[in-house]
């Protein structure tokens, strides 16, 4: 068996390239200090943190009035490395959204903790807790994104949201033209399910042009690879609910698929970054049914998005700007139609050194289908947000 001289993956908010003809290559985002172990091992240890100053037009699902609130989104240290050629490690602390509509002093807790191992190019293997392979945007760092942050919703699958518990296999093939991936987790747990059956996902991806050979994207690459690739998957997991929850009957299947686009060019003129999705998750219409009480209202949800961005060729200042703009449109399935919203958005990243240090502002208008007559959360609102991004 031939070694792979690669780092490990990260599979959250940041990931690093492997070992090129035998120099250290990362990304925009730089690693921070590094700790040798032994003759292969070693390990690097970063701090990110996102600081947003958030208004809203609405302060709770209960109050109507509009709110200002400054919070830590997100607040991480990561431990990533090698134990050998062959084995590696991740971990990541974080605090999330700490002090965010008046929870302080948030509890400090792992959010991913996984081993690697590495037979060749096209096999291989994550142990533990990291991120679900379903739809892209989850998959894109979520400290390298092109708007503010992905989908509030959308991008997160109704059981295991962002990650999982289980083992996945995965690879690049032809030229790392094709990647594949194939997961087994834990999926949806506990007493209210009628089986406790492995929750499966499978996805695929061709890029045309440069390769993405990381199991983690990006929301944009700042113009630094030509990029067209396209994606879908399949998740599942069987026997996750009832429909008819009082009498325990009617046992439903979850079901999901994704299909993705993503494209970014550079040119003399500028950058130009657009994505699209289109995610779709049902169980069995069993929210419209007799639910179990803890059944989520995104089990019965389609809807896509769409991004565009433009990173402009020169310096603005002291940094480079990139203008961007968001659509998403989400149909919950339910049956009374207050859940279903449009959201329209558009931002600016200003880059003072790369993803490194960076300040980002948004402004979004959500708009509902049907208005909630007493519930603020499920009623039209603006949201405007300023952010600032550090990565050591």
């Amino acid at each position: 068996m031939k070694p792979i001289k690669r780092v490990t993956h990260a599979l959250g908010c940041r990931h690093i390239l492997p070992l090129l003809a035998g120099a250290l290559s990362a990304t925009a985002a730089q690693a921070g200090p590094t700790l040798t172990y032994g003759e292969e091992g070693f390990v690097t240890i970063d701090y990110s943190v996102q600081m947003w100053s958030q208004s809203r037009g609405y302060t709770s699902s209960t109050d109507s009035g509009s709110t200002n609130d400054f919070y830590l989104r997100r607040n991480r240290i990561t431990l990533a490395g090698q134990y050998s050629d062959y084995v590696g490690f991740y971990a990541q602390l974080e605090a999330t959204s700490d002090s965010h509509e008046g929870q302080d002093n948030r509890g400090i807790y792992y959010r991913d903790a996984y081993i690697t191992l590495d037979w060749s190019d096209a096999i291989r293997f994550i142990v533990g807790r990291f991120k679900n392979t379903f739809s892209r945007e989850n998959l894109e760092a979520c400290l390298e994104p092109l708007t503010l942050d992905r989908a509030e919703v959308l991008a997160y699958t109704p059981f295991g949201g962002t990650r999982d518990t289980g083992v996945a296999m995965w690879g690049n093939l032809f030229d790392a033209q094709v990647q594949y991936r194939f997961m087994i987790a834990d999926g949806r747990e506990g007493d209210e399910v009628v089986k406790d059956s492995p929750r499966l996902t499978a996805r695929v991806h061709w890029s045309l042009l440069d390769p993405e050979y990381d199991y983690g994207y990006r929301g944009t690459y700042l113009g630094t690879r030509k990029i067209l690739t396209l994606g879908v998957a399949y998740d599942r997991q069987n026997d996750v609910a009832y429909a008819d929850w009082t009498n325990r009957r009617d046992s439903q299947d979850y079901k999901a698929w994704t299909a993705d686009v993503f494209f970014e060019y550079p040119t003399s003129a500028g950058t130009v970054t657009a994505s699209a999705s289109y995610l779709d998750y049902s169980v069995g219409n069993a929210i419209n049914g007799d639910p179990d009480p803890t059944l989520p209202v995104t089990s019965e949800l389609e809807g896509g998005y769409a991004k565009l961005g433009y990173l402009m060729p020169d310096k603005v200042g002291i940094g480079r700007l990139q203008l961007y703009a968001r659509y998403e449109n989400l149909d919950y399935g339910i049956s009374n139609g207050y859940y279903d919203n449009t959201w329209n958005g558009v931002g600016a990243n200003y880059y003072i050194n790369g993803q490194q240090l960076k300040v980002t502002f948004e402004y979004a208008k959500i708009k509902y289908d049907r208005q909630h007559p007493t519930v603020a959360a499920l009623r039209d609102y603006d949201q405007a947000t300023l952010a600032l991004q550090l990565i050591f």
